[in-house]
């Protein structure tokens, strides 16, 4: 069944529904119309056992049965009865049934002793057909005496057989019926489906902007098509960023690709010069290292949109990573003539990657000194749902506006015209590694001017924290301790 169309499917299982459905409506009303007949048939023995009841009790003399036969009472050839002594004598009877006995010595006993008794027997004497009969106990000028009346099932029969034969015609009729209504119903429904599906083999990447069509139904269909459309869209806006990625990319890859092959034919050409082959060298050396660094940045922003990067968590103080990255660029600062500081916080710990994390804050401290002014402050504070922010803030004119929510994009930089040095991954890097860490970066303009870059990480577990801020404490005094008793 699998291998079949979904459409064979629905229509099959509709079909198998009607068959059960059809099956017991069919038999429910076969056993009604079977109980009733028994039911009418047992009605009009008890008639008949009454009205010659009456006939038999006469205390004069009375017609016998036999000649009840050929009257009103007694219908020949479909109803007969028979009078029965306590002994099982036959004492009266229809012509057909002769001077056999219709009730066994067990149920001639049962009448006497209880009741009206109602019995099958599949033939009598006489008569070759199943009936139905009825005995029933009298008393006969002093006598007790069994009356049986009994009538042929011929009737209920031939009607039980047209009944079962009407509904095995209109019952495969009605299935037939209701097999095609199902099977146009089934292709009715999926026709959606099929027309999406038909779209769906036209649309490839050369054509954007195609949609699936979708009917306003309201139901399955059309919220699957809805889906499926905005999958699309999604898998379009991807196609796109990659498509502008790899295009960025190749502009920031052939500019020093240029240069250095400049160099390199400057370095050819003015081979007998030594000090202008030293400076070609050392020109096409920073080309070859900015090459390095933007091959670096593509690779690990690859890797963080394929999930892949590879972090090697450890509990870091929040204070201890400001350090690092001041004292890392504090030559900057004083050529600069730019100051340099951080504010901590006692007791914040982040778990992550301390490689990425610096490399992060380094993008960041290398952004505020070149296109800002004034002092640069890092500083690490906490949230109310625990998570710490490591910021980065300086005193310049601050980001433009436009700017500022496409700032952590790819390739973008705040002003490409005025040829600023740098390939617009800085803060796409930042973005890569705080969402590594379960994160994310955030950029915006201070009140009092100038820019505010920070990070935002989930800040290490309570017992965690406790436990970094201990071991970090323990190492600083000993370290003072051994330094206290060299000196000594």
């Amino acid at each position: 069944m699998t291998s079949l169309p979904i459409r064979f499917r629905v229509t099959a299982a509709f079909a198998v529904a009607m068959v059960v459905v059809l099956g017991a409506t069919g038999w429910a009303l076969y056993a009604r119309v079977d109980s009733q007949l028994s039911a009418a048939l047992d009605r009009n023995l008890r008639l008949r056992a009454a009205d010659l009841t009456v006939l038999v009790q006469q205390p004069r003399a009375t017609p016998s049965l036999a000649a009840a036969g050929g009257g009103a009472l007694i219908e020949r050839g479909e109803v007969y009865a028979q009078l029965l002594d306590a002994h099982g004598a036959v004492l009266d009877a229809t012509p057909p049934l002769g001077k056999a006995a219709l009730l066994t010595s067990a149920e001639l006993k049962a009448v006497l002793g209880g009741g009206p008794i109602v019995g099958e027997r599949d033939r009598v004497p006489g008569l070759d057909e199943p009936s139905r009969l009825l005995a029933t106990p009298l008393q006969r000028q002093g006598r007790r005496v069994v009356l049986v009346v009994g009538a042929t099932a011929e009737d209920r029969a031939e009607t039980l057989s047209s009944l079962r034969g009407a509904i095995l015609v209109a019952g495969s009729l009605a299935l037939v019926l209701a097999t095609l209504v199902g099977y146009r119903l089934a292709g009715l429904a999926l026709r959606p489906v099929e027309a999406m599906r038909r779209r769906a083999a036209e649309i490839s990447a050369s054509t954007p902007g195609e949609r699936l069509p979708v009917a306003h139904t309201r139901d399955e269909v059309e919220r699957l098509g809805s889906t499926l459309n905005d999958m699309l869209g999604r898998l379009e806006d991807a196609i796109e960023r990659e498509r502008g990625f790899v295009a960025d990319a190749g502009h920031e890859l052939r500019t020093p690709l240029a240069l250095l092959r400049t160099e390199l034919e400057l370095a050819l050409r003015h081979g007998h010069d030594p000090a202008g082959l030293r400076e070609a060298v050392r020109a096409a050396s920073e080309e070859v290292e900015r090459l390095s660094r933007l091959a670096d940045g593509l690779l690990l922003i690859a890797r963080a949109d394929s999930g892949s990067l590879e972090l090697r968590r450890e509990p870091l103080v929040a204070d201890d990573l400001l350090e690092t990255i001041v004292t890392r660029f504090a030559w900057r600062a004083e050529d600069s003539e730019r100051p340099l500081a951080w504010r901590g916080a006692s007791g914040l710990v982040v778990e992550g990657d301390r490689l990425r994390l610096e490399q992060a804050l380094d993008n960041l401290v290398e952004n505020a000194l070149r296109h800002g002014a004034g002092a640069v402050t890092l500083e690490a504070a906490e949230t109310g749902d625990g998570r710490v922010e490591l910021h980065v803030r300086d005193e310049g004119p601050g980001l433009p506006p436009s700017f500022v929510p496409r700032a952590f994009e790819r390739f973008t930089r705040p002003d490409p015209d005025r040829g600023v040095p740098g390939s617009g991954l800085g803060l796409a890097i930042v973005r890569a590694v705080a969402v590594a860490h379960g994160g994310d970066a955030l950029a915006a303009n201070r009140p009092g001017g100038g820019a505010d870059v920070w990070v935002v990480l989930p800040a290490a577990s309570q017992a965690l924290a406790s436990a970094t801020i201990s071991r970090r404490n323990d190492g600083v005094s000993s370290s003072e301790g051994g330094s206290s008793s060299s000196s000594a």
